[in-house]
C-alpha cells in the first residue's frame, strides 16, 4: 500500500512537473520566494487593521510569530525524520523532470505548503466574520505551494500532508488567539460566524 502511494505520489509529480516551460520558469521562480507576496501580505494588513484596529493587529501578528515558528519547527523535525529526497536529487527521475531549481534539503513535508496554509486559515478564521468573500485566502498556499512542484522541489504528497499539517496548526493558535482576545478585548469576543453583508 505504501509503495503504491509513493509510486502514484512520483507519477504525478513527474506530470504536473512536466506541465511546465521554460517560459514561465521566471514567473515560478519569483513566486515561490516570500517577498514576491508583500503587496498580498498588505492588503491582509489593511483589512486587519480596518476592521480590528493596531492594538488588536499586534496581538494577531503575536499569533501569527508563534504558528509560523511552531509550524517551521515541526516540518523540519519531520523531514529530519524521514529524511525523503527531493525529486530533484532522485536520479531515477533524473531523464524524467524539469529540475529548475535544486535544494539539498529534504523534501517530506513542505515548509512552503505547512507554513502557508496555516497562516490562510488562521487568517480566514480572523477576518471571515467581516469579509464575506474571506475565500479568496486559500489561493495563496495553492499557488504558493504549487511553485514548489514545478520548480522540481516536492511531490504532490509533500504538498498535502503540508497543507493537512497547516491545518490543524492553523487551527490550534485560532483557538489560543481566541482564548487571548477574549480577555484582551472582550468587545471582540462575539462568536464567530461568517459575515451577511
Amino acid at each position: 500500500m505504501v509503495e503504491w502511494l509513493l509510486e502514484t505520489d512520483r507519477k504525478l509529480f513527474v506530470f504536473l512537473n512536466g506541465l511546465g516551460s521554460e517560459t514561465f520558469d521566471g514567473f515560478w521562480l519569483v513566486i515561490t520566494r516570500q517577498w514576491a507576496w508583500i503587496p498580498f501580505f498588505l492588503v491582509i494588513l489593511y483589512l486587519l487593521v480596518k476592521h480590528l484596529g493596531w492594538k488588536h493587529v499586534l496581538l494577531i501578528a503575536l499569533m501569527i510569530t508563534v504558528l509560523l515558528t511552531f509550524t517551521d519547527q515541526t516540518t523540519n523535525l519531520v523531514k529530519k525524520y524521514f529524511q525523503r529526497a527531493r525529486p530533484v536529487n532522485t536520479p531515477e527521475l533524473a531523464d524524467l523532470i524539469r529540475a529548475v531549481q535544486r535544494r539539498s534539503s529534504y523534501s517530506f513535508f513542505s515548509g512552503h505548503a505547512s507554513n502557508s496554509m496555516a497562516a490562510a486559515v488562521f487568517l480566514y478564521l480572523v477576518l471571515r466574520r467581516y469579509i464575506k468573500y474571506m475565500g479568496f485566502l486559500f489561493l495563496w498556499p495553492l499557488i504558493f505551494a504549487y511553485s514548489r512542484i514545478y520548480l522540481g522541489l516536492h511531490y504532490p504528497l509533500d504538498i498535502l500532508c503540508g497543507y493537512i499539517w497547516g491545518i490543524i496548526v492553523g487551527l490550534l493558535v485560532f483557538q489560543l488567539y481566541r482564548y487571548c482576545r477574549n480577555r484582551i478585548f472582550p468587545e471582540k469576543s462575539l462568536v464567530d460566524h461568517p459575515t451577511n453583508t
